[in-house]
């Protein structure tokens, strides 16, 4: 018996298909798509500029894995870290990226209010995330810089709660890219 074996189908077979594909094909196929999952609703949504916040539907998912609202349910920080990259690939709006890897350290402190976290790799993406979110921050025009400035400043002034050296973690990295000690916008 001779075993056939296929090739793995890639972008440049897809796209011959969708050549064959008239305009009534290619809408049945997005709808489909788009009824499938709720991750293509939110990359579909965000990427058309369709409802008013196209960041809600990666808000939650970022919620729902990182500071779930009930206490058996698992955090999750690769899950919630890959809303930001859905985000990114969907859209990738310089502002909106700032927005969601703060609001993803903002919901890492609410998750620390209320229940304990013994795992020093949800600390240091927490690191990471907070390098992340300066980082896009900072490329941002410097008149929007100051609302996301101000809220890291919120979130580095609960770090030292926390341990496991994210205080000072964040402490290095805030005077790392020139930000002083309780100032929330760089120098000129």
């Amino acid at each position: 018996m001779t075993i056939v074996r296929k090739n793995t189908p890639n972008w440049s077979d897809v796209k011959t298909r969708l050549a064959d594909l008239d305009r009534a094909g290619l809408l049945d196929l997005l709808k489909d798509l788009y009824a499938a999952s709720k991750d293509n609703q939110a990359f579909l949504n965000a990427r058309l500029g369709l409802g008013d916040d196209p960041l809600n539907p990666y808000k939650a998912t970022i919620t729902q894995w990182i500071n779930p609202a009930d206490d058996r349910k698992p955090v999750s920080v690769s899950k919630a870290k890959k809303a930001i990259s859905d985000y990114k690939k969907a859209l990738g709006q310089p502002e909106g990226l700032a927005e969601l890897t703060v609001f993803y350290c903002e919901e890492t402190f609410n998750l620390l209010t209320w229940r304990g976290v013994e795992d020093e790799s949800f600390y240091d993406a927490l690191v990471r995330m907070f390098e992340q979110a300066l980082k896009y921050v900072l490329a941002l025009p410097q008149g929007q810089q100051v609302p996301y400035l101000g809220r890291l400043e919120q979130v580095r002034d609960q770090s030292p709660n926390v341990g496991w050296g994210v205080a000072e973690d964040f402490d290095q990295l805030w005077a790392d890219v020139g930000l002083a000690e309780g100032a929330s916008t760089p120098p000129v």
